[in-house]
């Protein structure tokens, strides 16, 4: 078995060590052609509008998608579940309009959109990816 975890952003070396101290195959996800061959996808805990905008620039979005209506499972953790929700809504802002795989049919209400007091979106330069609004 070979357990794909999505390592763009957060805890991700964790789930891939752990899954490896159990015996299992891990592979990290930083591409949708590493999505081949996995029997499983992990999508870890991070910062949920950071992993989605990662996502969408690396063009995984759609392939997640496919490989969930395919039938392989995914689990999400923390950020992951917000990311696998239909809809998420923060109690100050409302909508957030932040990207989600839409996979399960709930809606996550998170604590506050940015909830770190000192939230911003800025251009970084992502090794092999360039700039890209994070």
């Amino acid at each position: 078995m070979t357990i794909g975890v999505l390592a763009l952003q957060g805890d991700f070396l964790e789930h891939l060590e752990i899954l490896r101290e159990i015996g299992v195959n891990a592979k990290p996800v930083k591409k949708s052609e590493d999505l081949s061959g996995i029997d499983a996808l992990v999508i870890p805990g991070g910062e949920s509008t950071t992993i989605g905008t990662l996502m969408k620039v690396r063009n995984l979005i759609e392939p997640v998608i496919k490989l969930a209506e395919s039938g392989v499972p995914i689990l999400g953790t923390c950020a992951g579940a917000v990311l696998m929700a239909k809809k998420v809504v923060d109690r100050v802002v409302g909508e957030t309009g932040q990207v989600t795989l839409g996979l399960m049919d709930i809606s996550v209400v998170r604590n506050v959109f940015g909830r770190q007091k000192n939230s911003f979106i800025t251009d970084v330069e992502v090794e092999g990816m360039g700039i890209v609004k994070a």
